[in-house]
């Protein structure tokens, strides 16, 4: 029996059914995603050995290339404000909002030279994903380990200034859809204390009114990216993270609702 005319019929009522259905088609929309990261994944790693022979944060220039090419799978379109605060040639800590797996591309699309992320340790073993990251120089933190990751922030700080690097962490822990910012952690405020280099906050806009895994909404939309000025934290200690914490979740928070357009009513409160 010949296999094309079912194929071809599967094909077609898949294609039905994700114009019809707002829940085939987030959720093939989210599985063509996944297929873009293993694929580019797979295919930078080649270009990335063949280019630099391993492990170099050079490597990002190339992975951010490929990733930038996704926005246009999903008809997303990034306004940035204060982009040229990124392309400082000095180390810094750079902050940024959490929302979704879409943020890798919201990354990519502004990341500036010799930057690198801080990532949880699972990641490295997502097959060709884990391989790029390795590649492209990201550390990795087992959080189960508080003292592994103590090491490991450490050794980061350290790198940071002998190899001039910039670390994109994203403070709040854990992707946050519920329309505000999370209390954010101490580690980028311990790492950028003890390098003693500044802090640069970028805040990404509300995803809700394209992106909302709740409703399985998944559209085009536009997302602004607005990058603050820099925290300095030259002189600055241990017992001045809280006031550090408080500063930087302040002005990102009061940034992510203007730039989103939003009321600033839900969520956490204005004292976090």
């Amino acid at each position: 029996m010949e296999l094309w005319p079912w194929l071809s019929a599967a094909l077609l009522l898949l294609l039905l059914l994700v114009q019809l259905s707002r829940a085939a088609n987030f959720y093939a929309r989210i599985g063509l995603y996944c297929a873009l990261c293993f694929g580019a994944s797979a295919a930078a790693s080649l270009v990335c050995l063949l280019r630099h022979g391993g492990r170099t944060v050079e490597n990002m220039r190339i992975i951010s290339w490929f990733v930038r090419s996704f926005k246009y799978a999903y008809g997303l379109r990034f306004e940035t404000r204060g982009r040229e605060k990124l392309e400082v040639d000095r180390p810094c800590v750079i902050i940024s909002n959490h929302q979704s797996i879409l943020d890798m591309m919201g990354l990519m699309e502004i990341l500036p030279r010799r930057c690198v992320q801080i990532a949880k340790r699972e990641l490295l073993f997502l097959g060709p994903v884990g391989l790029i990251m390795y590649l492209g120089g990201v550390f990795f933190i087992n959080r189960q380990r508080s003292s592994t990751a103590v090491t490991v922030m450490a050794d980061v700080g350290d790198r940071m200034v002998r190899e001039n690097l910039k670390v994109w962490i994203y403070p709040e822990g854990t992707r946050n859809s519920n329309g505000d910012l999370l209390p954010f952690k101490k580690g980028a405020f311990y790492l950028a204390i003890q390098a003693q280099v500044p802090i640069i906050p970028v805040v990404y806009s509300s995803y809700s009114s394209f992106y909302n895994p709740e409703t399985k909404l998944f559209t085009s939309g536009t997302i602004k990216v607005e990058v603050l000025d820099a925290v300095p934290t030259t002189g600055l200690t241990v017992a001045d993270i809280p006031k550090l914490m408080d500063t930087c979740h302040r002005d990102m928070r009061n940034t992510f609702f203007r730039v989103s357009k939003m009321p600033q009513e839900n969520g956490a409160s204005e004292g976090l």
